[in-house]
């Protein structure tokens, strides 16, 4: 497995993270015991990076990684995250970007991962009513701390990330970016790199859509992510399975498997890109990992370009209230 630089002060991990949601259920039940097979054998793989929240599963997927660590916070190199909250008084969703409850929440996040720092916590996402550089000065506290290693953003605007930077350094932004979601290349992707920072895509699978068996919608369970939302809702659907089956014949003619293609396609968008996909199954991570060995010949990215162009997808990829949270830019 090939690396990658994450932090600013050098750490590289492997250039295929795992991310972690689906370890708290949001794609369907999963055990303990599941997740921990999936986590020895990303170790196996040499996949080194994992992503998780406060807020998968309330605690859920932090508990699994800290129920397998056991405290022993060498085998991984861990981002987590904080800012998304559920209001006791109102019972709704929503965001907090204070220093105290910041604070609250990475304390609570080191407990239930069992380990004493994060090499990376990320503001899940943005309020508008404290400054991102309030924001920064309180990550910079966390990180003079001891308690981080680096700081990251996720779903920001590439604006809100150099007024980050002004104040210090920030190490990764993260957003949804995949063959059917392209938002980043409206700017994100290029001031990344402008500004050194690594961009850590999640569902670069486009939430299943890549998988080699595609996903029915009729058997989402409630509380998957993926149910009510555009993109997975007739008549958007089916066009969207057409135009992904076009790719998974591609796929088929280079001998590889269209996770492994999709994968390295996020890769060879630039070298300061680290995408984390998410699964609960080894087999599934070790079609992922493949795309770190993946030679992607110039002929083959146009191939996919003629394929899969920008816009292609039919349906927004969040609903209504999904959508409440990112920044909008462009």
């Amino acid at each position: 497995m090939k690396r990658r630089k994450l932090l600013q002060n050098g750490t590289e991990v492997s250039e295929v993270g795992l991310g972690c949601m689906s370890f708290a259920g949001f794609y369907g039940a999963t055990s303990e015991a599941e997740a921990h097979r999936t986590l020895a054998a990303a170790l196996d793989m040499g996949v080194n990076f994992l992503d998780t929240a406060n807020i998968y599963g309330m605690g859920v997927s932090e508990n699994v990684i800290g129920s397998f660590l056991k405290g022993d916070d060498t085998k991984f190199v861990i981002a987590t995250k904080g800012a998304v909250w559920d209001n006791p008084e109102t019972g709704k969703r929503g965001f907090n970007n204070t220093r105290a409850h910041l604070r609250a929440e990475l304390e609570l996040s080191l407990t239930r991962l069992r380990v004493e720092h994060v090499a990376l916590y990320y503001i899940h996402r943005r309020t508008p009513e404290i400054e991102i550089e309030q924001v920064m000065e309180t990550l910079l506290e966390f990180k003079a701390e001891g308690k981080i290693g680096g700081i990251g953003f996720s779903e920001i605007s590439p604006a809100s990330l150099r007024r980050a930077c002004a104040v210090g350094p920030v190490d990764a932004v993260q957003s949804e970016y995949s063959l059917w979601a392209r938002y980043p290349d409206l700017g994100m992707l290029q001031t990344c790199a402008e500004l050194d920072v690594a961009f850590v895509p999640f569902s670069p699978l486009g939430r299943g859509i890549f998988a080699l068996n595609t996903p029915d919608p009729a058997t989402f369970k409630d509380g998957d992510f993926r149910k009510g939302t555009p993109r997975f809702t007739e008549p958007n659907f089916g066009y969207n399975v057409a135009r992904v089956q076009v790719f998974k014949t591609l796929a088929k003619e280079l001998g590889t498997h269209p996770v492994t293609l999709a994968i390295a396609w996020c890769l060879n968008r630039g070298p300061h890109l680290i995408p984390i996909p998410g699964t609960r199954s080894a087999e599934h991570l070790a079609q992922c990992a493949a795309a770190s060995d993946f030679v992607m010949p110039s002929e083959i990215m146009e191939a996919i370009k003629t394929t899969l162009p920008v816009g292609w997808a039919h349906g927004d990829r969040y609903t209504t209230q999904q959508w409440i949270g990112p920044e909008g830019y462009c």
